[in-house]
């Protein structure tokens, strides 16, 4: 894959798509891949419906947060959208709340693209969204964009003339989670915004990746701090970092040798250089033990991990700066990274030159 038709492209994409200035009281939240399907055995949604409607109406929605919607919202690659809105009337009707308040951004992934030549879709869609603030950017994209099928030509002009002129079957096939294709995916866009110094929100991987660290290397990280505390740690503290050490030693192992390897491959995306905070990822809504996602309150980012019913895993209580349970529910906000725009920005600019 050339490197610099993809920049190419990637600008293009970055200039033509619409523009927010971040205000000090600004809050927006970033889901991405729900992959919404007929409500059955197949829609991978399905077992998240009632923590996403919960979190979405009683959170979100009721604290006046922008509710951008970073693609592959609806899976057209398996379904028709008819079923889609039959199966999921209920979520739609608080998307419409956060529509009716102009705070939904619906941006498109490879497969909602069809959504484009969908008569009657309530929603205006966009290929990204641009915050700034001040000076500096965060681009919210899907992330399909960096692709082998979508880099082969000029994006926006790609998809104007072979998919709205001519009609075409856009390729859905999904990102395979253990697989090389995330990492070049990721690796693609973490160089392109790294030259540009601007921080990319993606989807796509349905990998939560903050800072450009994915959690392989959070996990990776925080046991080498513990273990550079253990001499000097006394009393209990000692006996804490035993048991955290323990504990994510066996969240490691459970991850598989095949995947940590190539998370050991494909994190640090530019081996050369000091990994550089302009890659953010808000995961999925998919996921078999919670909803992650990205916020952006008050200037600073945070990547959150939701859990329902079942609870989370052992490490993520550990690994929590907060939690924080929702009323009357059993659902629990996790804040996993938070971070102020001005210290990522600053690091953009001192590290990635």
């Amino acid at each position: 894959m050339n490197f610099k038709e993809f920049f190419e492209s990637y600008s293009t994409l970055l200039a033509a798509c619409p523009r927010e200035a971040i205000a000090a009281d600004s809050r927006y939240v970033f889901l991405s891949d729900f992959h919404m399907g007929d409500g059955g055995t197949r829609d991978d949604l399905a077992h998240n419906r009632e923590l996403l409607e919960a979190i979405l109406s009683r959170h979100y929605l009721e604290r006046g947060y922008v509710l951008v919607l970073n693609g592959d919202i609806e899976d057209l690659s398996k379904f028709r959208y008819p079923d889609i809105r039959a199966a999921w009337a209920s979520l739609y009707k608080v998307i419409d709340a956060f529509a009716r308040a102009g705070r939904l951004r619906k941006i498109v992934g490879n497969h909602d693209l069809g959504l484009f030549r969908t008569k009657d879709y309530p929603y205006p869609l966009i290929h990204g969204l641009v915050l700034e603030h001040g000076p500096d950017r965060l681009f919210a994209f899907h992330g399909h964009q960096a692709s082998r099928f979508f880099t082969r030509h000029d994006y926006l002009s790609h998809f104007a003339i072979r998919y709205l002129v001519k009609p075409l079957a856009i390729k859905n096939a999904n990102v395979d989670d253990r697989g090389k294709r995330r990492f070049r995916i990721e690796r693609r866009i973490y160089r392109a915004s790294k030259a540009l110094g601007i921080a990319a929100l993606i989807g796509h991987t349905h990998r939560p990746l903050f800072e450009s660290r994915s959690k392989y290397d959070s996990l990776r990280w925080a046991i080498e701090e513990m273990v550079a505390e253990y001499p000097s740690a006394t009393g209990d503290r000692r006996g804490e970092i035993v048991n955290l050490v323990d504990l994510y030693r066996t969240e490691l192992s459970q991850m598989g040798r095949r995947e940590v390897n190539r998370d050991l491959a494909g994190s640090r995306y530019d081996r050369e250089s000091i990994l550089v905070p302009c890659l953010f990822n808000s995961g999925c809504a998919t996921g078999r033990h919670g909803i992650t996602a990205l916020e952006l309150e008050n200037t600073s980012l945070s990547l959150v991990h939701w859990t329902g019913k079942d609870g989370p895993k052992p490490y993520l209580l550990r690994e929590a700066l907060t939690s924080e349970r929702m009323e009357d529910t059993p659902n629990t906000r996790h804040l996993l990274r938070r971070t102020e725009l001005d210290h990522i920005f600053a690091r953009i600019r001192l590290l990635g030159r």
